[in-house]
C-alpha cells in the first residue's frame, strides 16, 4: 500500500506548535525547484527562509501539495508558492526549536523489502549498547 508523504502534516502540526508556544515560524527552503515562486533578490545558496508567522503573511495555505501565501518583501507585496517537497525545516526564531522535514526519498520503498519479497520493510538495527533508555514500563 503507498502512503502519502507525512511531510506536510508534519508542517502544520510544527507550524501550529510554534504558534501555541507564541514564537515566530520560520520556513527554510530549498528554492532549486523551479516551481518554487519566491523573490529571487532574497535567496542566497539556492535557499531562503520565509517568516511564516500569521503577522507577516495573508491567506497561508499549508496543504498537502504546497504552501502559499502572500508576503512582503521590502515593501512589496508578492505571491509565494512553495511544493512541499521543497521544504526543508520548519523553525522558531527565537530558539530554533523545530524539525528538519523528512525528504520524501527517505520514505520506505519496495527496494526496503525483506529478502523473501514480501514487501515489508527491514527491521531497523538494534540499538547500539550503551547508555540505558530513561523510559520506564508503566503497568
Amino acid at each position: 500500500m503507498t502512503m502519502t508523504s507525512s511531510k506536510p502534516y508534519l508542517l502544520r502540526a510544527i507550524y501550529e506548535w510554534i504558534l501555541d508556544n507564541k514564537l515566530t515560524p520560520y520556513l527554510l527552503v530549498d528554492t532549486k525547484d523551479e516551481r518554487v515562486v519566491v523573490p529571487t533578490q532574497f535567496v542566497r545558496d539556492d535557499s531562503i527562509v520565509l517568516n511564516v508567522s500569521p503577522g507577516a503573511v495573508r491567506n497561508l495555505e499549508l496543504g498537502n501539495e504546497y504552501v502559499m501565501f502572500s508576503a512582503r518583501f521590502g515593501g512589496v507585496a508578492h505571491d509565494i508558492v512553495v511544493p512541499i517537497s521543497s521544504a526543508r525545516m520548519i523553525y522558531a526564531k527565537e530558539n530554533g526549536r523545530g524539525v528538519v522535514l523528512p525528504d520524501d526519498a527517505d520514505a520506505p520503498t519496495p527496494s526496503n523489502a525483506g529478502a523473501d519479497g514480501d514487501s515489508k520493510p527491514t527491521p531497523p538495527a538494534p540499538p547500539a549498547p550503551g547508555k540505558a533508555s530513561h523510559l520506564k514500563v508503566v503497568k
